[in-house]
């Protein structure tokens, strides 16, 4: 089964954000990346951006220990506030898989 950590954060506009924004974001993907592969957690995915907002992707066994592996940089990363995360306990395509919110 696998599990998805699904981090939503506000752009500055209602656009794709500005091009500092984008580069702190991208940064933060880098270092995230490379906690959740040296903890062996699972994969980063990838990111979109869009009508005021960035979605980061993340997916592994364990939603818990994703966001435990991600959350002292999102939370130390001025640009997520205002941000939630979504833990997803199963499948895309499961519709009772169970999913929890948490603000950042």
């Amino acid at each position: 089964m696998e599990h998805a950590l699904i981090v939503s954060i506000p752009l500055s506009d209602g656009g794709f954000g500005s091009d500092d924004e984008r580069d702190v974001l991208f940064a933060l993907e880098d270092q995230m990346e490379a906690a959740i592969e040296s903890a062996a957690a699972g994969e980063f995915d990838g990111d979109e951006f869009g009508q005021g907002e960035c979605v980061l992707y993340m997916y592994g066994p364990d939603a818990d220990r994703l966001f435990s592996v991600v959350e002292p940089l999102l939370k130390s990363c001025p640009n997520t506030a205002g941000g939630h995360a979504i833990k997803r306990y199963g499948d895309a395509a499961d519709p009772d898989a169970k999913e929890v919110r948490v603000e950042l």
